[in-house]
């Protein structure tokens, strides 16, 4: 599937140097001034603030064109929540993903409840545009009667061990939350992870089942769809 590039314009530095700032941001759990002075190690001198723009400006839409590129998602969908301090405050982060651990959707909210559960389903239906054939979730009693309402005819499967899929997604959000040390509010974690899940996953294939050479091979060709949807055409060299 084909998707136009983001517009550069007005712009000083080529695309090869913000698509890369961008990728290494959201790739590894770097800093802005940690990713400053990579690029500055390759003679690119930017400031961490004009990286930081361009986090929160290309971000989200590499990640959407990333997104556009998936096959459609499966047809078992795990759900799992995990709380989260913004600013001393326990919020959570929901999450759903599909049977191959595709990210559906995330969403951070202030509360753990019925409501929250009912809200989280209806934009999961409106983000994929698609209906599972099972749910599975932990025993969490909010996710039954939200499904209830909100999908009744979808099978819902209620067992903390079968959830384990979900559960091991949050594991990458743990690691950045904790080199950001942690999130310093509501509307920049959900700008931040929905970017992050969207990019991050593209970089990470399965790796334990994959030989070296087939690793190799997948990155390569991810890195080509990188440059597709930014408009790179060229890896970044040092000057």
């Amino acid at each position: 599937m084909g998707s136009t590039p983001p517009s550069y314009k007005g712009h000083r530095y080529p695309v090869e140097v913000i698509s890369h700032c961008v990728w290494l941001y959201f790739r590894f759990p770097l800093s802005f001034r940690e990713v400053e002075e990579l690029m500055l190690q390759r003679g690119v001198i930017v400031s961490y603030e004009t990286i930081r723009r361009w986090c929160l400006k290309f971000g989200q839409s590499y990640a959407n064109a990333l997104r556009r590129r998936r096959p459609r998602p499966g047809d078992k969908w795990h759900l799992d929540e995990v709380f989260v301090k913004i600013n001393g405050v326990r919020h959570y982060l929901w999450r759903a993903v599909d049977q191959d651990g595709n990210v559906l959707d995330i969403l951070v909210q202030n509360r753990r409840n019925k409501a929250a559960a009912r809200r989280f389903f209806r934009r999961l239906l409106k983000t994929t545009r698609a209906v599972p054939r099972v749910l599975v979730t932990d025993k969490f009693r909010s996710y039954g009667a939200a499904h209830r309402e909100v999908m009744p005819s979808v099978e819902h499967r209620s067992h903390k061990g079968l959830n384990n899929r979900a559960e091991n997604s949050h594991q990458p959000t743990r690691q950045r939350e904790g080199a950001m040390k942690g999130f310093r509010s509501v509307g920049g974690a959900q700008r931040f992870l929905a970017a992050f899940s969207g990019i991050s996953p593209h970089f990470r294939p399965r790796r334990h089942r994959m030989t070296a050479p087939a690793h190799r091979t997948e990155m390569t060709v991810r890195f080509v769809i990188w440059d597709q949807i930014t408009g790179a055409t060229a890896p970044l060299t040092a000057a």
